[in-house]
């Protein structure tokens, strides 16, 4: 077992990583050829330009000021400057709260940590407990600090519920005023923010055929006889799915070729030569440029063909298209109500905004998805569970006992008292990190099969199953296979009902384990986001090979975005042993209050800088925030449960059943209360918005906006080039129809004003009242 001059070498050695990386980013950050790598933000605001390069040579690439050099962690400082409202509309609503995530660890942690350091770790000490018992029980000098050391039935354990209650009650009331917080930040930035398409734009799946007419008129006849007074325009959804994938290729054989030219172009001696074969390994020598010209042009003529096939052939549009109304209130009433007496068919929900739309994902069939998701739901299961076998594997060999088993002959350094602070410190928590990076890559792929059509969807499924994976393998998988090997585990062979027991009796066991987690995971991994050593690199690779034009260097720079999917479910695991850790063993919050700390001042660096982020959702992901602080709770609360029972103190489990009940009420409080304003609009919103656009642009025309907003990427810049002739939106629109049946209007409408199965006209206005 790790004693405290274990851990103390483990986090003395992880501060000093953090602050030799630290130091290394604030030199990098410095150089003039460094500056659109760490301010990639500005360049692409316009708001930068790259440093001056007049003088000595050596000045274009070297900052020779070394007075800048002495003031190295000014970045802190000036990154906690920017008011919120500022940085809201330098970065966007969801950037600004998932800020926030990292300020509510701080709010919870820091009070809980001086109580719990005040109170606890007193009555924990104080015991003699562990001193008292037989050498053949595993335990270290962390589990004195622990609640380990409370002998049994002693009445020392209601200080822990007392904490219990008080640790759950602070953590609700900032939850609480944070839910609220955000949801009123939400509805400000709706109302506040600038026109965009999403806003008066739905997603319209599951259109039925109709032989007569296609998916466009379709639409347009649905909508203009149940939305007359408020539809605009429709896009139909098309499969392009291989013409984008032809584009990509040609754009990635543009690159070669660009590099070949720029290549030739410094050394006109020799034509670049290539290899046809595998990754240029082996096959045919050819000229590089005139090889990849009659690629790119031989592509051109694929895109050519599969362009037209796309728009003309029927089995490429999809029963699916982005309607578009003339107002926030018509496409709030459209988005939020059942079109159709059949409710599988004419399904509506918001569209997301462009930049946010996934476009591989919407020709999926939209009766697929459910079969698609199940699948991925069993495959998810087998995932989860058979990854605590190589887990438990890894974590038995990162130990002194597993090395020295499997390699005796490094028995003489292992037993060095560095070496072995080290191992213990930092080797299984390492081991753990590195088995888990391939994880959110794989999770994402998993997300993309089962057919979300946003990319912020995406982010938050895969952040979801990221975040069940931590929950069971990394928390519960940790503490059992751990415990297993130290203290004979019988956690398989025992009931349900002992299942609470077991976890409460392991958890104090692994405490050790995850403050080692805590810092090679969080301490050195906030401290290695910051230097960005592989964009630094990449940046540079493709400043060397490929920038000719200042166009060029900003393609090169690659600022990414937060991650939601890989960040949101760490922070989570975080709140997870922070809450279960405080009534059982304080000892490890002081390492969660230096991560929060930390990352809090590194990301809101990041995102003024560096992240240029992708979509905006409005912070629409706080509601899973929240549930699952509140499950890191519940888990704290049963997990003590399960150990005072091990204690034989269950004359006290009533009163933190009681705490349980009280937190599920809690939960369910606030999802009345708050989580309506992140999935409906409220029609006043949207009246309000609207009335005060007409009021400021009374001429305003939105069809030449929305018209195009929604076409596939492959097809815009071919668009952009036509010409299109708006008519005026108040104009009024005949719009033909084939359609000899009424099967998709089934009540009377102002159109017809009757019942009949068919209009008599051949035309449909799109205002019957000035068309009568």
């Amino acid at each position: 077992m790790a004693t405290l001059g274990d851990i103390g070498v483990a986090a003395a050695f992880n501060l000093l990583s953090a602050f030799v990386f630290f130091i290394a980013f604030a030199v990098l950050r410095l150089q003039p050829f460094n500056d659109r790598v760490y301010f990639p933000k500005w360049y692409l605001k316009g708001l930068r330009t790259s440093p001056a390069s007049s003088g000595a040579f050596v000045k274009k690439f070297v900052n020779l000021d070394f007075r800048s050099y002495l003031k190295f962690l000014n970045w802190m400082p000036e990154a906690l400057k920017m008011p919120e409202l500022e940085l809201i509309d330098h970065a966007g609503l969801d950037s600004a709260v998932y800020l926030r995530i990292y300020l509510i660890g701080l709010k919870i942690f820091v009070p809980i940590t001086i109580l719990a350091w005040a109170v606890l770790v007193p009555v924990n000490y104080t015991n003699k407990t562990l001193e008292l018992q037989l050498k053949n029980v595993t335990s270290s000098d962390i589990d004195k600090l622990s609640i380990s050391n409370i002998a049994l039935e002693s009445d020392r354990f209601w200080t822990h519920i007392v904490m219990a209650y008080a640790f759950t009650f602070w953590t609700c009331f900032v939850l609480l005023k944070e839910y609220e917080t955000v949801a009123s930040m939400r509805l400000h930035f709706l109302a506040s923010e600038k026109r965009r398409p999403d806003q008066f734009t739905v997603l319209v799946r599951n259109v039925p055929p109709d032989p007569d007419e296609s998916v466009s008129e379709t639409v347009e006849h649905f909508f203009l006889v149940n939305h007359p007074d408020t539809y605009l325009t429709n896009q139909v959804v098309c499969n392009a799915n291989k013409l984008a994938k032809l584009v990509k290729q040609r754009k990635k054989k543009q690159n070669w070729l660009d590099y070949y030219q720029l290549k030739y172009s410094r050394n006109n001696a020799q034509r670049p030569i290539m290899k046809t074969g595998f990754l240029g390994l082996c096959g045919q020598k050819v000229d590089a440029i005139e090889h990849h010209e009659a690629e790119i042009g031989k592509l051109s003529k694929e895109i050519a063909e599969e362009r037209e096939r796309v728009k003309k052939d029927p089995k490429a549009i999809m029963p699916a298209a982005f309607v578009s109304f003339k107002s926030r209130w018509g496409a709030a009433v459209c988005a939020q109500t059942q079109q159709s007496r059949d409710p599988t068919s004419w399904l509506t929900e918001w569209a997301p905004e462009p930049c946010d739309v996934y476009w591989p994902n919407l020709p999926i069939p939209y009766v697929s998805l459910a079969i698609r998701r199940l699948i991925m739901a069993v495959a998810f299961f087998f995932l989860t569970f058979f990854f605590m076998i190589p887990i438990a594997s890894v974590q038995a060999l990162a130990s002194i006992e597993g090395l020295e088993k499997v390699a005796p002959f490094l028995k003489p350094i292992i037993d060095m008292q560095f070496i072995k602070s080290v191992i213990q410190g930092i080797l299984p928590g390492l081991a753990l990190k590195l088995f888990l990076i391939f994880l959110p890559a794989i999770l994402m792929i998993m997300a993309k099969f089962e057919g979300f059509i946003s990319k912020s969807s995406l982010e938050r499924r895969a952040a979801t199953r990221y975040y069940l994976f931590n929950l069971v393998n990394v928390f519960l998988g940790s503490i059992v296979a751990g415990s297993a090997l130290e203290q004979l585990n019988t956690f398989i062979k025992q009931s349900a009902n002992e299942i609470p027991r077991t976890i409460g009796v392991a958890v104090p066991l692994r405490a050790t384990f995850f403050i080692t987690y805590i810092m090679v995971d969080g301490w050195a991994g906030i401290a290695g986001e910051i230097l960005m050593l592989k964009p630094l690199i990449i940046y540079h690779l493709k400043n060397f090979f490929l920038v000719k034009t200042e166009k060029d260097r900003e393609a090169a720079m690659d600022p990414g975005s937060l991650g939601f999917n890989t960040g949101e479910p760490q922070i989570q695991l975080y709140f997870l042993l922070g809450l279960v850790y405080a009534a059982v063993t304080p000892a490890l919050l002081p390492f969660i209050v230096i991560f929060f700390g930390l990352a809090y001042v590194v990301f809101r660096h990041q995102i003024i800088n560096v992240y240029n982020q992708e979509y905006e959702s409005a912070a629409a992901f706080w509601p899973d925030v929240h549930g699952r602080i509140i499950i890191a709770l519940l888990i704290s609360q049963v997990a003590l449960i399960g150990l005072l029972t091990s204690k034989k103190a269950a004359q006290s489990t009533p009163f933190l059943i009681a705490l349980v009940v009280l937190t599920i009420w809690f939960y369910t409080f606030c999802k009345a209360r708050y989580e309506p304003a992140f999935v409906r609009y409220p029609l006043q919103e949207a009246m309000m918005k609207d009335t005060l656009e007409r009021a400021r642009e009374p001429n305003l025309n939105l069809k030449p906006y929305l018209q195009n907003a929604y076409i596939h990427p492959v097809f815009k810049e071919e668009d952009e080039e036509d010409e299109f002739d708006f008519k005026s939106e108040n104009e009024s629109v005949l719009v033909p129809t084939k359609r000899q049946s009424r099967r998709s209007t089934p009540a009377p409408s102002r159109i017809s004003g009757a019942s009949s199965p068919s209009f008599p006209p051949e035309v449909v206005p799109e205002h019957p009242e000035r068309a009568s």
